[in-house]
């Protein structure tokens, strides 16, 4: 049974250890800072500009249709008041154009408590360590096939822990693609019939920004756990 106890613990302390590497990579790309976003996307920064012309564009041919329409008001033609029009278009354009400055200033806010949490002192997360404390404390109960049972521990914990990193990593990504085709959401904002879609773009943003915060959050509870466990095995 010695032999079947180091097969699987070598098989475990590898899979902690490649853990170990996806957990610093991935943690290393989240935040509300887009900075790493553009290193790995950096046509976005590029395309910005174009989304920019691309809204004001449509802020202003909405502008032009919506004044038109105002002419068929005598067919029973349906058209948005001139001047609350008008007022909506200068302000949304402004919007469009300073947008980058507005969602950074949001980005700057929701980031505060995000750095927060991450910088919070808990004990450091070494998954190697947490196998070698798990094998441990099974030993003491048993040994040689429920060794398996430690194995299999690991393999749930990590598959659960990769699946959380990537849901994490999937949100920045998706938060990165908010925030740069922002200027085009603006633009929805100056008419009534295209209002809910700036209203719902709104929505989601700060819904990205709050679960990206969430699932920093969860992973600090995680990391924790572990080095509580790691401090103190025998009492959990």
């Amino acid at each position: 049974m010695g032999i079947l106890d180091g097969i699987v613990e070598w098989i475990a302390e590898q899979v902690m250890h490649g853990l170990d590497l996806v957990s610093t990579s991935v943690l290393g790309a989240l935040g509300c800072d887009m900075s790493v976003f553009l290193r790995y996307f950096p046509a976005a920064g590029t395309l910005y500009e174009v989304f920019v012309a691309l809204s004001i564009g449509i802020i202003l041919l909405n502008w032009v249709w919506q004044l038109f329409k105002n002419y068929g008001l005598g067919a029973g033609i349906e058209a948005e008041d001139p001047v609350k029009l008008s007022v909506r278009s200068v302000l949304f354009i402004l919007l469009a154009y300073f947008s980058d400055d507005i969602i950074g200033t949001v980005l700057k806010i929701g980031g505060t408590p995000y750095d927060w949490i991450l910088t919070s002192a808990i004990p450091a997360l070494d998954f190697a360590s947490f196998n070698s404390v798990i094998l441990a404390v099974v030993g003491v109960c048993a040994n040689g096939a429920v060794a398996l049972i430690s194995l299999i521990l690991v393999l749930i914990l990590a598959w659960n822990y990769i699946k959380l990193l990537f849901e994490a990593a999937e949100r920045y990504v998706l938060l990165g693609v908010l925030v740069y085709t922002a200027p085009v959401a603006f633009s929805m904002g100056a008419s009534q019939s295209t209002s809910n879609i700036f209203k719902s773009w709104c929505r989601m943003f700060g819904g990205q920004v709050f679960l990206l915060i969430m699932n920093a959050w969860c992973l600090r509870l995680f990391t924790s756990m572990v080095g509580a466990f790691l401090a103190n095995p025998l009492s959990l």
